[in-house]
């Protein structure tokens, strides 16, 4: 008896029911931290990269990656963290960043249209509630370490808003 097993498309279809646990309203494809899949025999392998090296919730990633390969049947699910090249906000997908503002966090912006001289001052960060670029930031950690608190001076709401990387 020859056994078979999925084919890479059935990973990735996989991954995408596996979300950020501290953004739940996107996966871990659109924000591009699936680096990549192989299959060889009954091994898939998933390479994945950290949006932030000291997130506290790596763990849990890699726990929902196998959880959410294993049924498809291999013999074995390996995560492999890749952090060579490091994820940038560049690797979030256009609907990801909807999603993140529709979930009331500024996206960031891509990392390559800002600019490399200045590193202390902040680009300026849009309300996901109004749109107004009339806002500030009110705290350099938010809900977590990958995210700022700000407040919007027009329509007064605070918010989150991803850190560029």
């Amino acid at each position: 008896m020859v056994s078979t097993f999925p084919a890479e498309s059935a990973v990735w279809d996989a991954l995408i029911s596996v979300t950020d646990p501290e953004i739940p309203v996107v996966n871990i494809v659109e924000m591009g931290m699936v680096r990549g899949v192989e299959i060889v025999g009954g091994r898939a392998t998933v390479r994945f990269t950290p949006t932030f090296s000291g997130c506290p919730a790596l763990h849990v990633i890699r726990q929902d990656i196998e959880r959410a390969v294993a049924p498809l049947g291999f013999e074995t699910v390996s995560v492999e963290t890749v952090i060579n090249p490091p994820w940038s906000t560049d690797d979030i997908t256009a609907p990801a960043r909807a999603k993140l503002e529709q979930y009331g966090i500024a996206p960031p912006d891509p990392a390559g249209e800002s600019d490399p001289f200045v590193t202390l001052e902040l680009s300026p960060v849009s309300c996901p509630r109004c749109g107004s670029f009339d806002t500030r930031m009110t705290a350099s950690f938010g809900s977590a370490l990958c995210k700022r608190m700000y407040v919007c001076n027009a329509c007064k709401e605070p918010f989150e808003g991803m850190k560029s990387v």
